[in-house]
């Protein structure tokens, strides 16, 4: 049987016939393809773009100033809570000693002092937005001090917002 006729049993026109039919079945394919493309172009976006790290928030801080002085030779053992809370300790520290730090609103920050076998007289002070809070004192051999304050939120708005406080 010849393309150019048509099946008289089939009822069905030869396909050069049906330009319409074959326009609109085109149109719908490529309308398909163009929406999958931009269905699979949305969820590869969404995905690169996802982090799989919870966003961090800002840490609101405040100035602290740790302080200790005298004669003698002393270990500092100094806590310091930013982002990451910090324990550091610095062994056979020579005197006068002093650290500024930022330090996470509700947290205490501390310092502690141990004189050496030596012995000696030492004292420690704790500051916090520039104002002193807490002293101690320290004497003779081994002599031990300890200065720590809660560290509440500002009242008066001072307090600087960080994510990233620093902590040595």
């Amino acid at each position: 049987m010849n393309a150019d006729t048509a099946d008289p049993t089939s009822g069905a026109e030869p396909a050069e016939h049906r330009p319409e039919e074959s326009g609109a079945r085109r149109r719908t394919l490529i309308g398909a393809v163009i929406t999958l493309l931009l269905a699979a172009g949305g969820i590869t976006y969404g995905v690169l773009t996802t982090s799989d790290e919870p966003e961090t928030k800002p840490v609101p801080t405040a100035a602290v100033t740790y302080e200790v002085r005298g004669s003698g030779t002393v270990k500092i053992d100094f806590i310091a809570h930013g982002k990451h809370a910090k324990s550091l300790t610095l062994s056979g520290t020579e005197l006068p000693w002093r650290m500024d730090v930022k330090v996470a609103v509700g947290t205490e920050p501390t310092v502690r002092i141990v004189l050496d076998g030596n012995g000696g007289d030492a004292g420690c002070a704790l500051a916090v937005r520039g104002k002193h809070v807490q002293r101690s004192t320290a004497t003779g051999a081994y002599g031990r001090a300890t200065c720590s304050a809660p560290l509440p939120a500002a009242q008066n708005g001072s307090d600087n917002t960080s994510e990233n406080s620093e902590t040595p």
